[in-house]
């Protein structure tokens, strides 16, 4: 219930407007949030890649309600690669769809897509496209395979979401033809018709999804994370719950699998303890960091995945 209830918020444009007139939320939200501004995301970039943490650059935003905000959109991504190459740090980029246009016009956001793609491939850089509800998971996946298999861009890589029923079928089709997957549970309400109700289940999922990447890598050599730490290997598990990662580690022993081909990915200001502790252990870990003024949805989404987050914030409101 208190997670329903905090996606429908993050959703909504009452509480938007209020939630972002206290300075106190944005202190709070600053702690899962770079700033505001694309350098202040690359001053967190260069920090992570000094504890050998790589990262990917998130520009907060979704659902633009027009074409001409989604052209914005398309061009603060690309001023992102060009910012990551003048400083010389070790991230990509991660985009949606309807950033960039899709909900608007699907021609217009390929465009868009197209443009963002050739401008990495220049720099030598990898974009991720994150997945969004459901409503936008089949339109998302057809435009991931043809910009990659039809058009040929190699410097591409899809999310897929644990607590969809379809993912089991999504990532046998991507891993069989080497595409980077990130593998995450989900952090949309759905309904029970298309998606995992219990969390049990959704773990359940992961980590069967997992060993089925996993073995697809290895059937493929294991291609390892690039030495730039620009391009992340084939299975990249994004998560932060430690029975999975577990689940992973034993995997990785009991398969004889290379740990530099398996990638684990968490959110800024979340676990910094288990980030600096796997990479120790010797596994590529990459750190997701979002900026931009459309930090709202994102941060309630936090504030809905883990209890802590919330009280976090509700400590916040009573010293604001």
């Amino acid at each position: 219930m208190l997670r329903s209830s905090l996606i429908y918020l993050s959703k909504a444009a009452w509480a938007r407007q209020i939630v972002t007139r206290w300075q106190f939320a944005w202190r709070a939200a600053s702690r899962f949030i770079a700033g505001e501004k694309l350098e202040d995301a690359i001053r967190v970039v260069r920090a992570l890649n000094q504890k050998g943490i790589n990262a990917t650059l998130d520009h907060l935003g979704e659902h633009t309600h027009n074409l001409e905000a989604a052209s914005r959109a398309t061009q603060d991504i690309l001023d992102m690669f060009t910012a990551i190459q003048q400083a010389g740090v070790r991230a990509n980029v991660s985009i949606k769809l309807t950033q960039i246009g899709l909900a608007l016009d699907e021609s217009i956001c390929r465009s868009h897509l197209l443009a963002i793609l050739t401008s990495a491939r220049d720099k030598r850089n990898f974009v991720r496209i994150d997945m969004e509800d459901y409503a936008w998971a089949a339109k998302t996946l057809e435009i991931f395979h043809s910009l990659r298999d039809e058009h040929g861009f190699d410097n591409v890589g899809i999310v897929i979401q644990a607590y969809l029923y379809r993912s089991e079928a999504d990532v046998r089709r991507f891993a069989q033809q080497g595409a980077r997957i990130r593998l995450c549970k989900g952090a949309y309400k759905e309904s029970p018709e298309v998606a995992y109700p219990k969390k049990v289940d959704v773990d359940a999922n992961y980590d069967r999804l997992t060993r089925i990447m996993l073995e697809a890598c290895l059937e493929a050599g294991c291609p390892p994370v690039s030495a730039d730490g620009l391009f992340p290997p084939p299975p990249a598990l994004a998560t932060h719950d430690e029975r999975r990662i577990e689940y992973a580690r034993s995997l990785v022993r009991s398969i004889d699998f290379p740990k530099q081909a398996l990638e684990f990915q968490m959110l800024h200001g979340i676990r910094r303890d288990l980030q600096e502790r796997l990479v120790v252990e010797g596994f590529p870990v990459r750190v997701y960091v979002p900026f931009g003024t459309e930090w709202y949805p994102y941060f309630v989404r936090r504030l809905a995945e883990r209890p802590a987050n919330l009280w976090f914030f509700i400590s916040n409101f009573f010293r604001k």
